[in-house]
């Protein structure tokens, strides 16, 4: 897949995905931007790409802000000439249930994971729009996101709202040639590690440097974040022009698509529905198959 010619911004491209995001969009051609709040794992993240012969620069910012989604962007645009690309990666995680978390542990969390993916995307859409040829955008959401999960109120939610804001953006964006995507991967990283259906395989595969069983791999699509970055490589590609709104979901050996929220089964009554009616009818109507909610634990 070739990305010659073509220019991308990676937020939280420092380590893990982001890294392993930027690193395959370098190997395919694509000059980048990698963005990081630590400027020293940014540093390393370029040092690598460009040993290995790729083009990248580093913007170091944490995500958020206005002023740092223009900053990225406005880097790209200098150092390279043009925006083809934003992968809005960039998070932090402040885990605790409900009723022990605090308003500070809310709002950290949906000002980088939410607020940064919205001002990042704004910002390269405005770019995209002016230089014209269309892009693509690309956003990383979570199985948290579309199922739930325990401890994560805040990352839940941002990660439900980022794959909301992806169907309206594909929608806004279409007229001007922009793609927009979620993708929703499932890797080991320092952020599934604190997850406990895969910490202890993330643990076990650390320790032993193997790798991960074809039941895991395959029956929960589970891998590494190299797994998962033939994925980005392809939504920047033109191969994935008309490819839009979308939710895509990617780990270990599984490839897939996430359906959208969606009336699954309905009833009616003439006159319409009080309490005791819906009382009366819901284990055997609407309520007679009721939907699952939260990550499967991971079991061989």
């Amino acid at each position: 897949m070739d990305l010659t010619g073509k220019v991308a911004v990676v937020t939280g491209g420092g380590r893990g995905l982001g890294f392993a995001y930027a690193t395959a969009l370098a190997r395919s051609g694509a000059s980048v931007v990698v963005n990081d709040a630590d400027e020293q794992a940014a540093k390393e993240a370029v040092d690598t790409i460009t040993a290995a012969g790729g083009t990248a620069v580093a913007e170091v910012g944490a995500v958020g802000p206005s002023e740092v989604a223009d900053r990225l962007v406005g880097r790209a645009v200098e150092e390279f000439g043009r925006l083809d690309v934003m992968v809005t990666n960039a998070g932090v995680l402040r885990d605790r249930v409900l009723w022990k978390m605090t308003d500070d542990d809310f709002d950290t969390v949906i000002d980088v994971h939410l607020r940064g993916t919205f001002t990042c995307v704004r910002a390269a859409v405005r770019q995209m729009r002016a230089q014209g040829g269309g892009g693509s955008i690309v956003v990383i959401g979570s199985p948290a996101g579309q199922r739930g999960n325990f401890g994560q109120t805040n990352y839940s939610a941002a990660k439900a709202a980022i794959v909301g804001m992806v169907r309206t953006w594909a929608l806004e964006c279409a007229k001007a040639g922009i793609a927009v995507n979620a993708v929703i991967p499932i890797a080991a990283t320092a952020m599934t590690k604190t997850i406990p259906a895969f910490a202890p395989f993330i643990e076990e595969a650390e320790q032993r440097g193997e790798p991960f069983p074809k039941w895991l791999r395959q029956g929960e699509g589970f891998g590494t974040p190299e797994d998962v970055a033939g994925l980005l490589v392809f939504l920047a590609s033109d191969a994935a022009r008309g490819i839009t709104g979308q939710a895509i979901g990617i780990g270990g050996d599984k490839l897939s698509l996430w359906s959208h929220p969606q009336e699954i089964s309905t009833a009616y009554r003439d006159g319409g529905w009080d309490a005791d009616a819906i009382a009366a009818t819901w284990s055997t109507s609407v309520g007679r198959r009721p939907e699952t909610y939260g990550i499967p634990e991971a079991t061989p």
